[in-house]
């Protein structure tokens, strides 16, 4: 989901106004996929945003600037050495198309004055960022090469070509009978798709949006409308129009819909109706609407942190589908006695059978009260004591396998368990801090074979800490290092501890210090301890609560592992609504 380029005119002319004239100051890559440029304006400083993020790529003002690594990457330094200190000279469309221009001038040897551009193709899995001097690219944040794309590379010291023009109509521009006609030239489209094929920069947002408008239906094709209909398509072609070329001048008028579990359905530059039942959130500004939408849709990704979680999955499945093949293993060993009673009937009937050549043996089965037969297979290249022997070798070992398989299993599900616990550390993690400890606790268990993280000037990573109403104090735990400082460090020994029952979460104290807690305090702190659990989102979470002197920690377990006594349990279907004022306390 993310801007068309209708909707990127609007945006444009925004960012132009606030950054056209600015010094550029300072240039930071926070991760992967996002470079920040920092630009000073008289008595204003911006931070223009811009990000190839597939989900949600954009170019917007940020209100708070996003934490970065210690060494910046290769792209980061190359921006730094070209254009660090030059000036936006303007920032411009291409089209209507889903590409940005940022011109930027700089000082050269000589006292020369050059113009350097910085191209930001936002395209969905296509986006890049491309330096370019003269036609010529210098650097880009993905480099394209031959093995990747037979259509188009992207290699510094190639020429650099733009998109070619669509044969599509400019609605801000363009006549609206002109884009009328070319609407109606093929009667067999659907009226979202003519719109899509006739207005420059389209997406299906605003082609809805313009349905919806006219009172018609998205599906319905161009034949069966009438000159009515048609009336209705210009007038709402006019207004949209209208909307984008005012957006965001005079009031709330950027806008972002939202389904359930704050699931993003569309954004555009104006007032969005065609989803009703949608929640629409409205901003001032489109740069305030797209930092919202970047931080709904995880597109301020901290570095490794995506690394992490699909290392995480890779061997959670790996372990999942270990213990699948050892239940199979603890099943058929569970068949040991059968063995056993094989080899004891081959005992009894051994000599009745001296000279036999059949595959299996049929006899009275010794063990059965009522005379039932027993077929017993038989390996045709052994004797017949020697097959006897087999089955009490079998037996043995099936014996043996069933204690050691048992171990297994349970050390397999407590790896996962462990696993499902770094998950929801990573969740709830956000700052470069956090994750170096899911990242050196990787390494300790194993999972990562990489050197620890030195130390860096990052803050120190802290717990959440939130305050009930009455101002009792509540924190909790990011990571499993975090839990088990805060548990058996920072906690006194009277405080409240919280835990969603056996579900893999985060340690939630309630800094009660042996006082009577109300029940508000522990509803909250319970409602705090399932929100930072794998089961966010749930109803009716089984959440355990007890003092801390009742909660160890076995020698020997992995971060974060406990064991606890004397608890109560609560099933929290916590107010999402409620939730959010409390977790606003905490801007980390």
């Amino acid at each position: 989901m993310s801007l068309d380029g209708f909707s990127m005119r609007p945006l444009t002319r925004e960012l132009d106004a606030a950054l056209a004239g600015g010094r550029i100051d300072k240039i930071t890559q926070p991760n992967k996929q996002s470079i920040i440029l920092s630009v000073r304006q008289p008595g204003q400083n911006f931070l223009l945003h811009i990000s190839i993020n597939s989900q949600n790529p954009s170019a917007h003002l940020l209100e708070k600037n996003l934490e970065n690594p210690p060494e910046p990457p290769v792209f980061c330094m190359v921006l730094r050495k070209q254009i660090e200190t030059g000036r936006i000279a303007q920032i411009r469309q291409h089209g209507l198309d889903r590409l940005l221009l940022i011109d930027i001038d700089s000082l050269a040897a000589g006292g020369r004055i050059v113009t350097k551009t910085l191209v930001l193709e936002l395209m969905g899995k296509y986006s890049n960022i491309i330096l370019v001097q003269d036609g010529i690219i210098i650097d880009a944040l993905r480099k394209i090469g031959a093995n990747s794309s037979r259509v188009r590379t992207v290699l510094p010291g190639q020429a650099y070509e733009l998109p070619p023009g669509q044969e599509k109509k400019d609605l801000f521009t363009d006549d609206i009978e002109t884009i009328m006609a070319i609407v109606k030239a093929d009667p067999t489209l659907r009226l979202d798709k003519a719109l899509l094929a006739a207005c420059m920069g389209f997406g299906p947002v605003s082609a809805k949006e313009v349905c919806f408008s006219a009172g018609l239906a998205p599906s319905i094709r161009i034949e069966a409308l009438d000159a009515a209909d048609f009336q209705a398509v210009k007038g709402a072609l006019e207004e949209i129009r209208e909307a984008a070329a005012h957006g965001g001048e005079d009031g709330d008028k950027a806008v972002l819909l939202l389904g359930e579990n704050q699931k993003v359905l569309a954004m555009a530059a104006f007032p969005l109706h065609y989803l009703p039942e949608a929640a629409a959130l409205s901003f001032p500004t489109i740069s305030a609407m797209l930092e919202k939408a970047d931080n709904l849709l995880g597109s301020y990704v901290l570095p490794d942190k995506d690394r992490f979680r699909k290392l995480v999955k890779n061997e959670k499945n790996r372990a999942e589908n270990k213990l699948t093949k050892l239940d199979e293993e603890i099943a058929a060993a569970e068949n040991a006695e059968e063995f056993k009673v094989r080899g004891d009937n081959l005992m009894t009937y051994q000599y009745q059978f001296k000279d036999r050549e059949d595959a299996s043996v049929i006899v009275p089965n010794i063990y059965s009260e009522t005379g039932e037969t027993i077929t017993i297979p038989l390996d045709q290249r052994l004797t017949l004591v020697e097959n006897m022997q087999a089955c009490y070798k079998k037996y043995d070992k099936l014996k043996r396998a069933q204690e050691l398989l048992q171990v297994q299993r349970r050390e397999c599900e407590a790896n996962i368990a462990y696993l499902e616990s770094i998950e929801a550390s990573l969740l709830a993690s956000s700052n470069l801090a956090e994750i170096a400890e899911i990242h050196n606790e990787l390494i300790a268990a194993g999972y990562l074979r990489e050197k620890p993280k030195k130390k860096n000037n990052d803050k120190p990573a802290r717990p959440f800490h939130f305050q009930a109403p009455d101002g009792t104090e509540i924190l909790v735990g990011k990571n499993n290092y975090q839990n088990d400082k805060l548990t058996f460090k920072t906690a006194r020994f009277n405080d409240t501890w919280f835990h969603t029952k056996d579900i893999p979460g985060s340690h939630v104290v309630l800094q009660n210090g042996g006082t009577e807690p109300s029940e508000e305090d522990i509803l909250l702190a319970a409602s705090l301890a399932a929100h930072f659990s794998k089961a966010r989102g749930s109803s009716k979470i089984p959440v355990d609560y007890t003092e801390i002197r009742y909660v160890k920690k076995p020698s020997g377990s992995k971060p974060g592992f406990v064991i606890f006594t004397n608890q109560k349990t609560l099933y929290i279907t916590p107010d999402e609504a409620k939730l959010a004022k409390v977790l606003a306390q905490d801007p980390s």
